[in-house]
């Protein structure tokens, strides 16, 4: 635990899924319905500084995760999962978390696809 860690507390928030070493919780400012996030129970800052069996733990959850939306909402036709690493990146806490995002469509911009040289 992190001393002063928003998400090392996570005895404070509503949790909507668990397992030995991580949790899930809602977004608190979500792209869209159902935006959720996957967290380590310990702190790491990025994905990066995670142990393989933390990885694994918090992609378990997600898929369980992404399947309760599923029930949840039959106009979901796609998920954004993805983890921002470090400031310049858009982590805003410094406590690995992966979001998940369901999308649904026509509900905002799809993300811009990195554009490649046929050559390469």
């Amino acid at each position: 635990m992190q001393e002063g860690c928003l998400f090392c507390c996570h005895e404070k928030f509503e949790i909507i899924g668990e397992n030995d070493l991580s949790y899930a919780i809602g977004d608190k400012y979500p792209v869209t319905e159902l935006h959720t996030l996957i967290l380590s129970k310990k702190h790491y800052e990025t994905v990066f500084d995670l142990p393989p069996e933390e990885l694994i733990s918090i992609y378990e959850l997600a898929k369980f995760c992404r399947n309760e939306i599923l029930r949840k909402d039959c106009s979901v036709k796609g998920f954004n999962y993805s983890s921002n690493s470090g400031e310049i990146a858009g982590q805003k806490i410094q406590h690995v978390h992966f979001h998940l995002i369901p999308r649904r469509e026509g509900d905002i911009e799809p993300p811009a696809a990195v554009q490649q040289n046929e050559n390469t």
